[in-house]
C-alpha cells in the first residue's frame, strides 16, 4: 500500500487512492501534485513551482515526476522553467525564503513572480551541480 500522508492535505479522492493496493507504489503507480502554473497572461511568460514549508524537500518521486514534466515543457519558447520555492515556515512573511536553494527576500520573490528576477530554473541547477 502507498504510504499515508502525514498531514491532512488531500482530498477524499487523494486519500482513496492511497488505499488501493491494486495501484500502490511498489507496484511503480506514484502520483504527485504540483502547486503553482504561474503565467502572466499579456506576456505569455509562464512556470511551474512547487512550494514546501518548514524547510522541506521535494520526494525523490516528485524530482523524477518534475523533471519529465520540465523536458516536455522546454519546446515552448515562453516557459521559464521548474522552480521549488521553501519557506523557512509557512509564508514569506514569517521566515527565510529560498528558491531553488537560493536565499532570497520578500522583495526579491516578487520580482521573481514578475518575471523579473531570473534564478537558474531547478532542474538546470541540478545538472550543473552533478
Amino acid at each position: 500500500m502507498t504510504r499515508r500522508r502525514n498531514d491532512t492535505h488531500s482530498t477524499e479522492f487523494g486519500l482513496w487512492l492511497r488505499e488501493q493496493k491494486a495501484i500502490a507504489s511498489n507496484l511503480g503507480y506514484v502520483a504527485t501534485n504540483l502547486d503553482y502554473i504561474w503565467s502572466n497572461y499579456k506576456t505569455g511568460e509562464w512556470m511551474l513551482i512547487e512550494e514546501k514549508r518548514y524547510n522541506a524537500e521535494m520526494t525523490f518521486a516528485q524530482k523524477q515526476q518534475f523533471k519529465q514534466l520540465d523536458d516536455v515543457c522546454q519546446i515552448c519558447n515562453d516557459y521559464n522553467g521548474f522552480y521549488l520555492i521553501v519557506f523557512e515556515n509557512t509564508s514569506p512573511s514569517d521566515g527565510l525564503i529560498t528558491i531553488n536553494h537560493e536565499a532570497v527576500t520578500e522583495c526579491e520573490l516578487l520580482e521573481f513572480l514578475r518575471f523579473d528576477l531570473k534564478i537558474n530554473s531547478y532542474f538546470s541547477e541540478l545538472l550543473v551541480s552533478n
